[in-house]
C-alpha cells in the first residue's frame, strides 16, 4: 500500500523536530526517524482506533504523539501528527 503525506503532516514533523532541537539537536533527528518508521509500518498494518473525524484512524506513535490518518484508494494518507495534549 502506498504511503502519502499531506503538507500539514510534514509540517508537523518539522515543527516537532524544531522544538526538540532547541535543547537536543541530535535527538531531534533520531526521534523524527523513529516516528517515520512507525508510520511506514501503517502500510502493512492499519492499526489504531477510529478517529474523531469520520473515516480517520488515530494511532499512538509515542507516549506523547499520535498520527491521524485514513486509508483511501489503496493509500495510507498521513493527515497530521500531533502532541497528545493538543486540542484536536
Amino acid at each position: 500500500m502506498e504511503l502519502k503525506w499531506t503538507r500539514g503532516a510534514l509540517q508537523n514533523l518539522d515543527d516537532i523536530a524544531s522544538y526538540i532541537a532547541q535543547d537536543h539537536p541530535v535527538r531531534a533527528q533520531s526521534f523524527v526517524r523513529e516516528l517515520k518508521q512507525k508510520i511506514e509500518n501503517l502500510r502493512a498494518f492499519q492499526i489504531g482506533q477510529a478517529g474523531r473525524i469520520f473515516g480517520t484512524k488515530e494511532f499512538v506513535l509515542h507516549k506523547n504523539f499520535i498520527v491521524i490518518y485514513r486509508v483511501k484508494n489503496d493509500q495510507v494518507q498521513v493527515l497530521r501528527i500531533q502532541h497528545c495534549a493538543q486540542n484536536r
